[in-house]
């Protein structure tokens, strides 16, 4: 490079530029007098910068923060309010990408259909709730950010490997979940009942419930199933199949959750029906591996819902009381239901047995049915049929050339489809209609479905 600068001037400019650099660092200094929060002001920019060309990690661990509730999980990390954090992330970076750079592009489906009326009916429930704070308050908390983040992962996620990302985050996370859950019941730590573990309860977690504990466990279940049994994957990404399905079924097992276990079941029937012909032997496979999980998770040893207890035992009939309390409030309450969360503020009033103590439904069919009523209800019953069958359909079109397209999508397929069919499942007796699961599933379906469509053009083309 050619410059006409004299040596004297070169060294008055280094030392302008010696002295300006001070000047900033001394300023600096005094306005953040420790030194870690001018190194934060440097990588402030560069983390704006990565965070709002990364909307789609942004939602990804937004969700796994949420859904598993690794904060509770890990409470060291708890003060550091990361999901808090990573939505507001999430929010910023879609809204960049959406309105200033324009990269995202938007698209519809019946699902998004369904999905939008079953909450504009949500919305309108929160109105006529007869417990409203109750109502908005869990929509404020949790509801809005699973819809909002049900539609950003459908959009987001446009790749094969983001699909094996998001594959390999969930097994991972949940593995995560299932050690604590392990380490929990080896420890005696938390147990209900004296024998069923759960994680955080001492604070108030949602996986101070066993049920809800086995949900979260049982949801990854499907993905590392599908990593493993895909040969077509490279074997590192196997291996985390054959690692994690371990440590997720026993942690499910220590929950000693009938829905959990049921769902368990289900899923690896799924991938079952894929690869194995004959249905009479399916079938009497699944009926002997029910009868020995439920002998090994001890299900008979629990204080509820064991063989000490004759005849229909009192965790049987606790929830047939709930179910036939949802039945009445979705007959007082047909159009909107008693509100969003407003079950078990509700249980007094409409149940035929009283034993001084509100319950709650543990059924995503009957809470759905209880909370919105019965128009609600047909809504999500038909957004469950359209996701059953846009997922059968995607599987089916995959297998038939699973040899020849990303590996990814083959796996997702198959995950997504035993997934959904799992929580379904356990759906009859975990609550799960206004929680993270279906919800994802419901996304991933979606994102699955539009991956493997262009996939499928690009191989016809």
């Amino acid at each position: 490079m050619v410059t006409n600068d004299t040596p004297l001037q070169s060294k008055t400019l280094q030392w302008f530029t010696a002295i300006a650099c001070s000047l900033c660092a001394g300023i600096l200094w005094r306005l953040f007098p420790h030194p870690a929060l001018i190194v934060v002001l440097g990588i402030l920019p560069l983390a704006v910068f990565y965070t709002l060309n990364r909307p789609f990690l942004m939602v990804l661990l937004f969700v796994i923060f949420s859904f598993f509730r690794i904060h509770e999980v890990f409470p060291q990390i708890y003060n550091l309010k990361i999901p808090l954090l990573l939505s507001l992330a999430s929010l910023v970076a879609l809204s960049w990408q959406v309105i200033i750079t324009k990269q995202i592009k938007f698209f519809w489906c019946k699902e998004f259909t369904l999905l939008t009326c079953f909450m504009v009916l949500i919305v309108i429930g929160i109105i006529f709730a007869s417990n409203r704070p109750i109502a908005i308050e869990y929509f404020k908390g949790i509801y809005w950010k699973i819809i909002l983040m049900t539609f950003a992962i459908a959009i987001l996620v446009r790749s094969p490997q983001q699909l094996s990302f998001t594959l390999k985050a969930i097994t991972i996370a949940g593995v995560l979940v299932g050690i604590v859950a392990i380490q929990n019941k080896l420890g005696g730590i938390g147990l209900v009942e004296g024998t069923r573990v759960t994680i955080g309860r001492e604070f108030g977690s949602m996986l101070g419930d066993p049920n809800d504990l086995a949900l979260v466990l049982m949801f990854p279940i499907s993905f590392a199933v599908g990593l493993l049994v895909t040969h077509q994957l490279p074997w590192h990404q196997r291996m985390i199949g054959v690692i994690s399905i371990p440590i997720l079924f026993w942690a499910v097992m220590a929950t000693q959750s009938r829905g959990g276990l049921l769902g368990m079941i289900a899923v690896f029937g799924i991938y079952g029906l894929q690869r194995i012909k004959s249905k009479t032997l399916l079938l009497s496979i699944a009926f002997i591996a029910g009868s020995i999980l439920f002998i090994m998770a001890g299900i008979s040893d629990r204080s509820s819902g064991g063989a000490a207890e004759a005849g229909i035992d009192e965790s049987a009939m606790g929830r047939l009381y709930a179910w036939e309390a949802a039945v009445k409030m979705a007959l007082a309450h047909p159009l909107t239901g008693v509100g969003l969360d407003n079950f078990y503020a509700n249980y007094f009033y409409y149940s035929p047995h009283w034993d001084g103590l509100n319950h709650a439904v543990h059924s995503t069919w009957f809470g759905v049915l209880a909370e919105t009523g019965v128009l609600g209800f047909i809504i999500f019953i038909s957004l469950i049929i359209v996701l059953i069958r846009n997922a059968h359909k995607t599987l089916k079109a995959v297998k038939a050339v699973q040899n020849e397209i990303d590996p990814a999508i083959y796996t997702c397929a198959q995950a997504v489809f035993a997934g959904l069919i799992g929580t379904i499942v356990s759906g009859t007796f975990l609550t799960q209609g206004f929680n993270w699961p279906i919800y994802i599933l419901a996304a991933l379906v979606i994102a699955v479905s539009k991956i493997s469509e262009q996939a499928l053009n690009e191989l016809t083309h």
